[in-house]
């Protein structure tokens, strides 16, 4: 027989039936680890707000000390303004300063870095009073001219298809206000500059501004003109009304009285400042010295009220049948013939220009041992639009 194959047959794998899967979770000890996962949320949350709270607190601090005033503490210096201070103010270096400025030795001195500046022209605006409302412009020559139109341009009304005739010619006045140098010197002890606590640009822009004001608050109310500002009380001055007197004359309103207000004064005052268009009373002002706002205080209506009114709120300033007043030492006193008491917009009415910054020389030699620090600064001014101001008289 046949000797048979043997039969091997295939490998088959046969599942082997595992044991059965873990008993599902207790709903308890899930809602656990929910809870401990929410208290670590909670957790990481708050170490996050935690952070940003910080940022949040190093950002305010950058800004308050970006917008501190200057005037109120020591300054932020620069390395510009370092370089100007430590190098040329205390010690006299000029290699420091020559690569800030343009202005050469010979030229008066060398121009202040702008943050110095800044500080002088706000200290300016506090203590001149004319300043504080005037127009103040500034120039990159000393020559500076302005247009200024006078009217003459005609106007009308036509149909939507009619012809549209030719306007007149424009009339314009050139206004070149007069200007000279300021100039202050303030000295200090070589002992003051080599103290490094002393803060010496806040002093020096202080000491500067105070002269400066001084100065120029003299010559933007009296200025002749000649090397200085033409102060508006300088300017002609008639009777006649806006619109007939010539431009660049100022009109007067008489007292009534030689010697001071007649029995109604709260009328002439009411003339003044109508006199004053009414686009120009928007911001008007009065302006008179401390002994003529004495005399004005204690002016009286024929039913026994006072003509001025104290300021109801705090930083609100006093005011004069409704406009402020601005003291100016340098406007006159009651007196005949003289003007105490000026009333207008001298936003629109006087204008100022001041030439570059200001420029500042070390001197250590005329009067040793003190250290002078001679400045200047070149600065003009004129009647920019003589129907914005209107003056007050003492006449019959």
């Amino acid at each position: 027989m046949p000797k048979r194959k043997a039969y091997y047959p295939m490998d088959i794998t046969i599942p082997v039936p595992t044991a059965p899967s873990a008993t599902p979770a207790d709903p308890m000890e899930q809602s656990f680890d929910i809870v401990a996962r929410q208290d670590q949320s909670e957790a990481d949350i708050k170490v996050l707000r935690s952070d940003v709270d910080e940022v949040k607190a190093r950002l305010d601090k950058v800004s308050r000390a970006a917008s501190r005033p200057v005037i109120g503490g020591a300054p932020v210096s620069s390395e510009e303004v370092k370089g100007f201070v430590d190098g040329y103010l205390r010690r006299g270096r000029e290699t420091e300063v020559k690569s800030i400025n343009g202005a050469a030795p010979s030229d008066g001195g060398f121009a202040v870095p702008r943050q110095i500046d800044a500080i002088i022209a706000s200290e300016l605006v506090e203590i001149s009073p004319i300043r504080s409302i005037a127009q103040v412009v500034q120039t990159g020559t000393s020559g500076y001219r302005k247009l200024v139109s006078t009217g003459g341009t005609a106007s009308g009304w036509v149909s939507e298809t009619a012809a549209r005739p030719e306007t007149d010619t424009p009339n314009f006045a050139e206004i070149a206000p007069p200007s000279g140098d300021l100039y202050a010197n303030p000295a200090a002890s070589q002992s003051m500059l080599d103290d490094a606590a002393f803060n010496l640009e806040t002093w020096l822009a202080n000491e500067i501004a105070i002269e400066f004001a001084r100065s120029e608050g003299t010559a933007f109310v009296n200025g002749t003109g000649s090397n200085q500002p033409e102060g508006f009380l300088s300017a002609a001055n008639s009777t006649a009304e806006d619109g007939v007197r010539a431009f660049g004359q100022l009109q007067y309103i008489g007292s009534g009285d030689t010697d001071g207000f007649d029995s109604a004064p709260e009328a002439k005052l009411i003339d003044l400042i109508h006199s004053l268009k009414s686009s120009h009373r928007q911001g008007a002002s009065f302006v008179m010295n401390s002994a003529t706002l004495a005399t004005v205080r204690k002016l009286k209506t024929a039913d026994g009220a006072f003509l001025w009114q104290p300021g109801m709120v705090e930083g609100q300033p006093d005011r004069l049948l409704g406009y402020p007043v601005v003291e100016a030492e340098d406007m006159p006193d009651v007196a005949a013939g003289d003007f105490p008491i000026a009333f207008g917009n001298f936003r629109h009415g006087y204008l100022i220009a001041e030439h570059s910054a200001t420029r500042v020389l070390r001197d250590p030699f005329s009067n040793k041992p003190f250290v002078h620090f001679y400045a200047t600064k070149r600065i003009g001014g004129q009647v920019l639009d003589s129907n914005a101001i209107k003056l007050l008289k003492i006449e019959a």
